[in-house]
């Protein structure tokens, strides 16, 4: 039954809406899940998501936070981003032209999940990403990076 882990084991962090809390939240990601094929993809994505809340919500505010959790089960792992609202519109994927300098975070989140979930209102919101079997070849793959 131990394929990365033999139950569910869950990790909850909240941070200062600061900047800087991004490169801590992607070196916690990593560490939650060193050994797994998720490590690497999975604190891409939570530096986009985080990054959107600080950029796109209340969460980047003077005394804002963000609050992250990973749930880690046999095969599969789910991360959740939650900001403290305040944004003008809904998160969604762009089509940004090949000059844009952003706009291609939640592209890049959905690319490399299985499943994006988007919940909430005005006064919080919730992007939970699933991230279930392949292998980090495979991942590499789908992202269109070179495999080692």
């Amino acid at each position: 039954m131990h394929e990365y882990t033999s139950k569910v084991r869950i990790w909850e962090l909240t941070c200062p809406g600061l900047p800087e809390e991004i490169g801590r939240v992607r070196r916690w990601t990593r560490d939650v899940l060193s050994g797994t094929p998720y490590a690497d993809d999975a604190a891409l994505i939570v530096s986009e998501l985080g990054s959107n809340a600080l950029l796109h919500s209340a969460s980047g505010s003077p005394n804002g936070s963000f609050h992250v959790s990973l749930h880690r089960s046999p095969g599969t792992v789910v991360l959740a981003v939650t900001d403290t609202g305040g944004a003008e519109t809904k998160p969604h994927v762009e089509s940004p032209d090949e000059n844009d300098i952003n706009g291609r975070g939640l592209g890049l989140v959905t690319a490399l999940a299985s499943r994006v979930r988007i919940s909430g209102d005005d006064y919080g919101r919730t992007v939970t990403v699933e991230m279930a079997g392949g292998t980090d070849e495979h991942t590499a793959q789908i992202a269109g990076r070179p495999t080692l």
